[in-house]
């Protein structure tokens, strides 16, 4: 049994794999967007059922005009660099909900919600666009499939631990420490590397939208201001920590708008 659990999460780690367009890396990936879309679409609307959707005032017509300019920025770079046609299951929307968490999120498939907390840290349009890059490009390098994968495979582990190990002080032992093991030394980094792959491809494409990627790492910087130093230490988080975000930011600017000039973008707001 031990050997067939072994043989199984290789088969699916061999063959659950997705190349990430703008990394060009090989991605933990067993879930198709047929698999996954509806399911985000049908949360999605059961979610702004559930909530105060903002309509027709002038920020909710701003978190439209940004994600729709976000969106086709993306398209422009998967169309010019071989992926033509990624984008065509995606059904984007984009909405204000009034809640005062400091918080925006994407399904897959491009459904988005920003809460009106996150608005006076965002200060502008071109604050909102640092959150809508990032929070778009999470549906494109499909991380909500890659953390449902992962999750798949750290419950087949803890499966088939708990089924070759026979004595139930040792199996405990196990549990234990395969919980927090599998945890703090793969989940969590796992999520941090999906953060920081959101923030570099989230930069980029704001860049090619118009926007200037220098304001990313201003709006990470009122971010941690805003937190007053209160965060778990990194190691213990989903996120990178704010300074980490700061510097990579500061850093990747300069090559975000280089990638825009390709598209003949030399000016931002």
């Amino acid at each position: 049994m031990k050997k067939l659990s072994l043989t199984f999460l290789v088969f699916l780690a061999v063959v659950g794999c997705k190349t990430n367009p703008f990394t060009g890396k090989s991605t933990l990936n067993f879930y198709d967007n047929s698999q996954m879309f509806p399911m985000a679409f049908s949360q999605y609307d059961q979610f702004l059922e559930e909530n105060k959707v903002v309509k027709g005032t002038s920020d909710a017509q701003m978190i439209t005009r940004v994600g729709q300019r976000i969106a086709s920025a993306a398209e422009r770079w998967l169309d010019a660099n071989g992926y033509p046609g990624y984008l065509k299951d995606y059904q984007w929307e984009y909405n204000l909900v009034e809640d005062e968490t400091v918080n925006a999120w994407c399904m897959p498939g491009g459904k988005i919600v920003f809460y009106t907390g996150i608005l006076p840290i965002a200060q502008n349009e071109t604050g909102v666009a640092v959150v809508m890059g990032h929070e778009v490009a999470h549906a494109l390098a499909d991380h909500g499939a890659q953390r449902m994968s992962a999750g798949t495979l750290q419950q087949i582990g803890a499966v088939a631990g708990n089924v070759a190990i026979k004595d139930d002080e040792t199996r405990g032992l196990f549990n234990q420490a395969y919980g927090v093991g599998s945890q703090i030394g793969v989940m969590l980094p796992f999520s941090r590397n999906h953060e920081t792959e959101a923030d570099r491809i989230g930069l980029q494409i704001m860049a090619i939208a118009g926007y200037n990627p220098d304001e990313a790492a201003k709006l990470w910087q009122r971010m941690k201001a805003e937190s007053g130093g209160q965060a778990p230490p990194e190691f213990l988080s989903t996120h990178p920590s704010n300074d980490t975000r700061i510097n990579n930011l500061t850093q990747w600017a300069p090559a975000a708008k280089q990638e825009a000039r390709k598209f003949g973008v030399t000016s931002f707001k």
